[in-house]
């Protein structure tokens, strides 16, 4: 059929490899998510600290608007929202929305590339020991995806639709 066009093409997405002879489309209407854990409780980090439980409650509960999203912590590269935010047994565990899915980060994210988390903040109370500050209160400005966590662990463990 002349002028006939793949499925998705209409909708605006691309076809990508889903396996040996599979396809899956990727629309560039429909976000990206990701879900993982941007901090982890009582590990030390790079930085010497130490996040104890119950840190982020304060934050959690007074936020009233959604955290952007950045890479690389450049808030000049906003590249989401974080939609899903809340403390566990094990930390900080995070959902968020990838605006864009043709964008590079959300490429570099489905390739498993990059799939560190991270997070700016200020420390409202800590503690300082010998080994580094235990942060007891954290204020939260924004989650980021980052090449290397401080926290090595601090991972994205999910990345869909």
């Amino acid at each position: 059929m002349a002028g006939a066009r793949h499925s998705g093409a209409a909708a605006g997405g691309h076809r990508h490899a889903a396996g040996p002879g599979r396809d899956r489309l990727v629309s560039a209407a429909v976000p990206l998510r990701i879900a993982g854990y941007a901090a982890l409780f009582d590990r030390v980090d790079g930085a010497r600290d130490t996040i104890r439980p119950g840190a982020f409650a304060r934050t959690l509960a007074q936020r009233r608007e959604a955290l952007p999203l950045f890479w690389q912590h450049s808030p000049a590269r906003r590249i989401g929202w974080v939609e899903q935010l809340g403390e566990d047994t094990r930390g900080l565990r995070v959902v968020a929305r990838i605006d864009n899915p043709q964008d590079r980060a959300a490429k570099l994210l489905r390739e498993r590339a990059v799939s560190g988390l991270s997070f700016g903040y200020r420390a409202r109370a800590f503690r300082q020991t010998p080994q580094g500050r235990e942060l007891a209160d954290i204020e939260l400005f924004e989650v980021s995806v980052v090449t290397h966590p401080l926290q090595p662990e601090a991972r994205v463990h999910f990345v869909g639709v």
